[in-house]
């Protein structure tokens, strides 16, 4: 069961959102607070509401197989009566429910899965409401773009190993020494670095000291598709014997037009263009 904390801001409000056995969670404490500073009364008052307990029972039948209907009836029978209270821990535990997360402690609360935290927001107010859907949305969105980065730097990775290969086979000598056969290695990543990026390694970490990892670290989704296809074509490249200074005027080629392609851009200066610092 994985969880990850991820906090949105809407009205100048933090709302945190928890990601448990792929499904999201919001925190009602936090959406309460957007009314009153105390959130479990808030909550409580939303719980005894006799449409709150029926929506809340046809979302526990609709995904979870383990929830208890004699124990909803009992609470709906008894919602809106001026001796009912309710919580929800107290849901949790009568009725096996699914839909509510409680956690104790100093960064504790309650919290929601997304569909029920939409409608006790929509309680609280029908515009903080839409505001939380829309920043909801956003982070969706940017969860997308994250796990598409993700794959392509993966797969930018496998095509590394297939470069690898071929340089090992075809570009180092026997007998080398560990730092000799490193040396190597970079010198032949640098060519790609420079055929994209138009610059080594060193370069971007001397302009960039202050930075973890590498440039390929803080390439867009764009970058590492043509990344990827630069690998293998370099591989092929050393197969074939291709000398270094012309292979790498052809990965620049290459990675200019791929570029153009991948950015919708006829603009010529996307990369940089280091024909006149090689000698063909």
């Amino acid at each position: 069961m994985s969880k990850k904390n991820i906090k949105i801001e809407v009205q100048g409000s933090e709302i945190t959102v928890i990601n448990t056995n792929e499904q999201d969670y919001i925190s009602l404490t936090d959406i309460a607070k957007h009314k009153t500073d105390d959130t479990s009364a808030v909550i409580a008052n939303w719980m005894r509401n006799r449409n709150t307990i029926e929506f809340l029972g046809i979302w526990e039948t609709l995904y979870n197989p383990d929830f208890k209907p004699l124990e909803f009836e009992g609470f709906r029978n008894k919602a809106g009566l001026n001796a009912f209270t309710l919580s929800p821990q107290k849901w949790v535990n009568t009725t096996n429910a699914k839909g509510f997360i409680v956690k104790a402690g100093r960064y504790g609360g309650t919290y929601a899965h997304k569909d029920i935290a939409f409608k006790f927001a929509s309680w609280i107010s029908v515009e903080f409401e839409l505001y939380i859907i829309k920043e909801f949305q956003r982070l969706k969105e940017e969860e997308k773009k994250l796990v598409g980065w993700s794959a392509k730097r993966e797969l930018a990775k496998i095509n590394y190993r297939i470069h690898t290969d071929a340089i090992k086979e075809n570009l180092i000598p026997q007998n080398l020494s560990k730092i000799q056969i490193s040396f190597v290695y970079a010198n032949e990543a640098d060519i790609l670095n420079m055929a994209l990026f138009g610059k080594t390694a060193k370069q971007w970490k001397d302009e960039n000291p202050n930075e973890k990892g590498n440039m390929r670290d803080y390439a867009n989704i764009s970058q590492l598709v043509c990344l990827a296809n630069l690998e293998n074509l370099n591989a092929v490249f050393i197969n074939d014997g291709l000398p270094q200074n012309k292979r790498l005027l052809k990965l620049n080629q290459i990675a200019i037009s791929q570029m153009k392609i991948l950015l919708q851009d006829k603009s010529t200066n996307l990369l940089s263009n280091i024909n006149e610092e090689v000698d063909e």
